[in-house]
């Protein structure tokens, strides 16, 4: 069963551009359980990641995405396999080839898995979006948050990011996009026109635990609170 599922994903990706077959070694695979139920397959680059030197390019800060209000109309957006929508260097795609039953198969495209993968992602959208963010986007390397301040100006926003999303070819996934809401969630938070609030889902179980009672108790809900800020 595992190694019909493991056929049949890699025929997907194949189908799809993402993968070109070729008799090299490879790293092993083994699966993940996404949120939606279904399984995707993941390839062991540690080895890998350990030889390759480490892309210093920042994250953005979580503060400055998240302390912004004022806003009336929000667009949420994901970017669809954000990560395979970049080319390998033609001279390190086979770095990162892979064992499968079907034989051996190397990315033609930015895998999941790489070290410098959400550097390098992150420096292509702040490319793309340099003059707009922080301004009329806010976005977290492949999460994106069009915002305005008035409804009637939110299409013209829109406007712009699509047309550079067509312009620079990235697709976006439509079950995960809601566009021209009042209240929608990014990186954990609820954004909304009188500010922003932690998602509830987030912190159920902490809303939901017994109170400490001793000392010890105490402590350890402390550290657990630390850990999770």
């Amino acid at each position: 069963m595992v190694v019909g599922t493991i056929v049949r994903e890699v025929d997907k990706l194949i189908n799809v551009d993402l993968r070109s077959y070729r008799t090299l070694p490879g790293w092993p695979i083994s699966f993940q359980s996404k949120k939606n139920g279904k399984r995707k397959i993941c390839v062991d680059y540690r080895d890998l990641n350990k030889a390759c030197p480490k892309d210093d390019f920042p994250l953005p800060n979580m503060e400055i995405l998240t302390h912004r209000q004022g806003f009336e109309k929000f667009s949420f957006i994901d970017c669809y396999s954000g990560y395979n929508q970049i080319r390998m260097a033609p001279e390190d795609a086979k770095k990162t080839a892979f064992r499968t039953p079907k034989g051996n198969f190397y990315n033609k495209v930015m895998p999941f898995g790489l070290k410098n993968a959400g550097a390098t992602y992150q420096r292509a959208m702040t490319t793309i979006f340099q003059d707009m963010m922080h301004k009329e986007i806010e976005d977290y390397v492949d999460d994106i948050v069009v915002k305005s301040g008035k409804g009637e100006n939110h299409i013209a926003v829109l406007d712009r990011v699509f047309e550079r999303c067509r312009a620079n070819k990235m697709k976006m996934n439509p079950l995960k996009c809601s566009f021209g809401v009042s209240v929608g969630t990014f990186l954990g938070f609820v954004f909304h026109r009188n500010g922003i609030e932690v998602d509830p889902s987030k912190i159920k179980a902490i809303l939901e635990m017994p109170p400490p009672i001793t000392l010890k108790q105490l402590k350890s809900l402390m550290g657990k609170i630390s850990y999770i800020r």
